[in-house]
This record gives C-alpha cells, sequence and structure tokens, in this order.
C-alpha cells in the first residue's frame, strides 16, 4: 500500500517561533503527523509549555531557545538539533518581528534594521546551517512563512512588508540553488491571522469590520488554518513544489476593490 503523503513519522521539524500563534499550530499540527518537533522561541518556559502538550498528545517535541536576531543563538539551535536527532528534514522560519507601526520614511534606522535582521536575514542564517545537510542525504523542506504584506503596499507596516517581500525573493533564489540536490524551498504568505503579533491589526474593532467586510470569505484566518498550508509542504505531498508561494488570506488579494 503507498505510503500516505502527509505523514510525516521519522521526519524531524524544526520551528521557529513556535510557543504562540503560527508557529504553534504548525508545530502541534507536523507532530500529529508524525514528526518529531523542535520548539523554539526565545524564552524556554512557553515553549516547554508547548512541548509539553504535544508530548500529552503522544507526540514528540524537543525544547531549543533561540533568539533568531543573533547569529550564535541560531547556530546553536541548529547544532543542537542535529546532535539531539541527529538530522533535520523540515526547517520552518517562522519567528519575525515587527517593532513599528507609521509611515514608512518616519521609522527610525534601529527599528528598519532589526526587522530585516530578524525577518530575512535570521532565515538566511538558518538555511545555511540546516540546508546543506539536508543536501548531503538528497531530501529537504524549508517553509519561509511570509505574509501578503510583501504582495501589497501598507501605511502602516511597509517596513515589514519590504522584508516579507525579501523572503519571497530568498525562497527563489534558494529554491534555484539547492533543488537540484533535493532541498524544496517554498513560502507560505498568510494574510490577517488572529495572533498575538496581528493583534494591533485585528483589535480595533473598526479596522476589523473594514478588513473582514472586503475579504471574500468575510472573516480573518486562524492559527490552524496556516498551519495546514506547512504541512502540505513539509511534506511528500508537495514533493515537485518548490519556490513558489501560497498565499492563504481568505481572498483578500483576489478581491475586487
Amino acid at each position: 500500500m503507498t505510503k500516505i503523503p502527509f505523514d510525516l513519522s521519522g521526519q524531524v521539524a524544526v520551528i521557529t517561533g513556535s510557543s504562540r500563534g503560527i508557529g504553534r499550530a504548525s508545530a502541534e499540527l507536523l507532530a500529529q503527523l508524525g514528526a518529531k518537533v523542535v520548539i523554539s522561541s526565545r524564552q524556554a518556559e512557553p515553549c516547554h509549555e508547548v512541548a509539553e502538550g504535544i508530548r500529552k498528545s503522544g507526540g514528540e517535541a524537543h525544547v531549543i531557545p533561540c533568539n533568531i536576531a543573533r547569529r550564535n543563538e541560531v547556530e546553536a539551535l541548529i547544532a543542537g538539533v542535529t546532535h539531539h536527532y541527529g538530522r533535520i528534514d523540515i526547517l520552518v522560519c517562522n519567528a519575525a518581528v515587527n517593532p513599528y507601526y507609521g509611515p514608512l520614511l518616519d521609522i527610525t534606522e534601529e527599528a528598519f534594521d532589526k526587522i530585516m535582521s530578524s525577518n530575512v536575514k535570521s532565515n538566511v542564517w538558518l538555511c545555511a546551517q540546516a540546508v546543506p545537510q539536508m543536501a548531503a542525504r538528497g531530501k529537504g523542506s524549508v517553509v519561509i512563512i511570509s505574509s501578503i504584506g510583501g504582495l501589497r503596499g501598507s501605511t502602516v507596516i511597509g517596513a515589514y512588508g519590504i522584508s516579507k517581500a525579501a523572503d519571497f525573493a530568498l525562497c527563489r533564489s534558494l529554491a534555484g540553488e539547492w533543488g537540484p540536490k533535493g532541498v524544496r524551498v517554498n513560502c507560505v504568505a498568510p494574510g490577517l491571522i488572529k495572533t498575538d503579533f496581528a493583534r494591533a491589526l485585528w483589535e480595533d474593532q473598526e479596522r476589523l469590520r473594514q478588513r473582514c467586510a472586503t475579504t471574500p470569505l468575510r472573516r480573518i484566518g486562524e492559527p490552524h488554518e496556516i498551519a495546514g498550508a506547512v504541512a502540505y509542504l513539509a511534506s511528500d505531498a508537495s514533493t515537485f513544489l518548490t519556490g513558489q508561494t501560497i498565499v492563504v488570506d481568505g481572498g483578500i488579494t483576489t478581491a475586487a476593490v
């Protein structure tokens, strides 16, 4: 009988920013599908809470805290996973920051550099550490969580959008470089999702009403609705897909204005 393509049994998955939101939902789903998941974010305690929940549900989880803005911690994360499990099959680059809301030309240099370092440079570091070992085995999947902010202009999160557009380009370039060695690299671009990270965008009831009114599904998304796309890209269900971006936004980028 042919193996179910979504079965991740025996696979090792590293998910950054997985103590909450999209990262947590993705880690929980990958664990349900059989993967051994590594929970990682800046603070250890929330990571352990997620890992314990996964274990109670019958899954396997390991915790390695990491601030993805610090290269030494990124290197320690990948080295720690490799030491503990002996391999990395799936890398989900989910952690990101957005310390500034407002007009793009008013952003401080410090805030701009923080966004670009955490949202783009960290993904380069993560891939530089994890992808070569995937290539050595002839197979691996990298999933970068981007955003429709990289596809659209914004009057309040312009710098964040720039960083997410850069992730699209990073994905395409890495896909071309590493595809011949069996490593796939893809992006997921969520729309507005009900997470703590995006709270400033959905907590304002008037802004939320306007957003839902222009979204074909007439609502914003939930973290588990992004996790499904992550699982697809991580699994053998998507073995002929690389260098692409899956938009999961309730249809807002396709809606007539």
